[in-house]
């Protein structure tokens, strides 16, 4: 299948932690584009020198059916992309094709549990999904979804508060953020110290009734992964998406 390349325009950005911008860009076009939440797009962008194109990609972080796409970008130095993005000012535009990517809640599956683990921006595939959780989880009632975040401290933790809010709508929905390095001076009930494997024992993991997401940091996704083998999971059940930071 041919890659279709579209121009996109930046709407509006804004830092939602102190090195993470929050992005919204809708097709020239106007179309919307039909993607399944957990997929992502790929930038096209001119190398420093301008002589090739260099394609990063990022998860969609909102859900399907509107014009506008939604990413989350951490600042890499000196991070092609990063450099870009950041200095990228409202009705500027770029180049992209997409949807891409396999990392999606299947349709056929019917766990008793989806587990969702996550570093910093890889996040995103699984605010993309909310909506159709939400519908899964009113149409399922026995069906739980847990979402584990791993970040620095407290300043870094991403979507906190729609996070909090599924929390609460949701009676069978859970969400622990994990800090590496830092707490606040009154941690919530959601908060721990520690990296995002200090709440697997907590879990009650299980590989026969159990699906779990790994995405974002690709050391994290190998220990996490590697751990998950231990207690019986495989790639049957566990599903990974790495991000490489790529200059």
């Amino acid at each position: 299948m041919p890659r279709i390349t579209y121009t996109c325009q930046l709407e509006w950005s804004q830092l939602i932690a102190p090195r993470t911008l929050h992005l919204g860009f809708k097709r020239l076009d106007e179309a919307v584009m039909p993607f399944v939440p957990g997929q992502f797009i790929t930038l096209h962008l001119n190398s420093p020198d301008k002589t090739k194109i260099l394609h990063r990609s990022y998860s969609i972080a909102n859900a399907p059916g509107k014009k506008e796409i939604e990413i989350a970008c951490s600042y890499v130095e000196g991070g092609v992309a990063s450099e870009f993005l950041f200095n990228l000012k409202p009705g500027m535009q770029f180049e992209a094709s997409g949807p891409y990517g396999l990392f999606v809640l299947k349709k056929e599956e019917m766990p008793k549990r989806y587990i969702f683990v996550a570093t910093g921006t890889g996040v995103s595939p699984y605010r993309s999904m909310l909506d159709e959780l939400k519908t899964r989880m009113t149409e399922q009632a026995a069906l739980e979804a847990v979402v584990v975040l791993g970040v620095r401290n407290p300043q870094e933790l991403l979507f906190r508060e729609e996070l909090i809010k599924a929390m609460t709508h949701l009676p069978n929905f859970k969400f622990h953020a994990c800090y590496s390095q830092e707490m606040g001076e009154k941690p919530l009930h959601f908060e721990t110290k520690g990296r995002v494997q200090a709440v697997f024992p907590a879990l009650n993991l299980n590989p026969r009734s159990d699906v779990v997401y790994l995405c974002g940091n690709p050391n994290m996704i190998d220990e996490s992964f590697e751990l998950l083998t231990q207690q019986g999971f495989d790639k049957k059940n566990v599903r990974r998406e790495k991000y490489v930071f790529s200059h």
